[in-house]
């Protein structure tokens, strides 16, 4: 059964960082696991049932062949002890830490070491927001500062690069189509934003090609993940973007959603449902970032920055979403309360693009760069092929019903 779930009001439920259900009884649907935030912030699942497709996508991927640059984390013939995978997987992980100037906050998620020169996997919303990137490298313990190369918000996935890295132990990459379910595996990564040594989940693979469909509170936006692992390691928040690993070391998926800890009918249970994203299918989109490729979806290099915080779509309350400032997240909305379709406004950023341009608190946008939106998802897939310096017309309609195009250049903004 889907239920919602409001993470910024859980109920009774909640307590020391774990999810709850409280009131009618049922267990809290798994959600993708967030950075660990200092604010309140959590991408809500609402559902999650088994694909008869949606098998992993391709494999190794061109110029980030781990063989020909810098060690490489060893692998086995034989089953390892999960000590033993931590001990050859961590040099090959990294702790991220992303900074949002806008709102003050901070978030800290892992990363998968992909070249020695410091490209690096994670998931997007590890670096959603993000006005600034720091990441340690285990392996060596230096820290660096990271850019974004390019995301895919709708599967979760970006590609940060380090900023003078050389040497770094690359991770050693499995291959996703061959796993089973009742497989051994080992999840590790920044739980609870810790740093230092990875924390260690073990667990088995429960089952295979499941799609949960995942909601960021602040922004509205909704997309649906598909074909992914799913797991009873318990991995927490701080674990996104870590390694799932099978029992030889290799790393077969990127870990993104779970929940854990719930309560149904006043029972605690230990119910622990994590998902991660195959590593194959992730390398496959990680080789058009690092390609350049842009599409509908994936976005390269800097976020193009608009500068409207708009309603959150699940607010009945009208209140807004506090990530809203362009690029590929934080718009909400859906119509405004006189009937107008498109993404109502609830606050600009002063001196940004859009607050140059005239837009205000109240309007509501019904069009980008000539294209009608209708919805959060319709403004955050409007915006993606846009960078910083790009001109785009915008059309609103104001608080007394008067309709206004015109043709604004977009700043750069935080990633995603």
């Amino acid at each position: 059964m889907s239920q919602n779930f409001d993470a910024d009001n859980p109920g009774p439920g909640y307590a020391g960082g774990s999810w709850y259900a409280g009131g009618a009884g049922y267990g809290q649907p798994p959600m993708p696991m967030p950075p660990r935030r200092r604010r309140g912030r959590g991408l809500i699942v609402t559902g999650a049932v088994a694909l008869a497709t949606g098998a992993a996508l391709g494999g190794l991927i061109g110029s980030m062949d781990h063989t020909a640059a810098g060690p490489v984390t060893a692998t086995s013939k034989t089953a390892l002890s999960s000590s033993q995978i931590a001990s050859r997987v961590d040099p090959a992980l990294v702790d991220v830490v992303s900074t949002d100037g806008y709102q003050g906050a901070e978030s800290e998620g892992t990363g998968i070491v992909l070249t020695s020169n410091g490209e690096i996997l994670t998931n997007n919303h590890v670096i959603e927001g993000a006005t600034s990137i720091k990441v340690t490298d285990v392996g060596n313990g230096k820290t660096y500062t990271a850019t974004v190369v390019g995301y895919d918000a709708t599967q979760d996935v970006a590609v940060i690069q380090l900023q003078g890295a050389s040497g770094l132990t690359t991770a050693s990459l499995g291959d996703s189509s061959t796993v089973q379910t009742g497989d051994s595996v080992t999840a590790l990564g920044n739980a609870e934003g810790k740093g230092g040594t990875p924390s260690v989940a073990t667990g088995t693979v429960t089952a295979l090609n499941q799609s949960i469909t995942a909601s960021d509170e602040l922004s509205g936006v909704n997309e649906q993940l598909t074909g992914l692992i799913e797991t009873n390691a318990p991995i927490e928040p701080g674990d996104s973007g870590g390694s799932l690993v099978n029992s030889y070391g290799q790393v077969i998926g990127m870990d993104t959603a779970a929940s854990s800890n719930y309560q149904f009918q006043g029972q605690s249970s230990q119910a622990e449902q994590a998902y991660a994203i195959p590593i194959n299918e992730a390398l496959s989109i990680a080789k058009q970032i690092e390609a350049g490729t842009t599409t509908s979806d994936i976005h390269i290099g800097p976020t193009a920055f608009l500068g409207v915080e708009l309603q959150s779509s699940s607010s009945s309350t009208g209140s807004s979403g506090s990530n809203g400032f362009g690029g590929f997240g934080g718009f909400g909305g859906q119509g405004d309360q006189s009937g107008t379709n498109g993404a109502t406004i609830a606050g600009t950023v002063s001196s940004s693009p859009a607050a140059n341009a005239g837009l205000t608190e109240g309007d509501t946008i019904t069009a980008i760069g000539g294209q009608s939106v209708s919805s959060a998802e319709d403004v955050a897939h409007a915006l993606v092929k846009y960078h910083p310096g790009n001109s785009i017309s915008i059309s609103w309609v104001d608080q007394d019903g008067q309709s206004h195009t015109t043709t604004l250049t977009l700043a750069t903004g935080p990633a995603a």
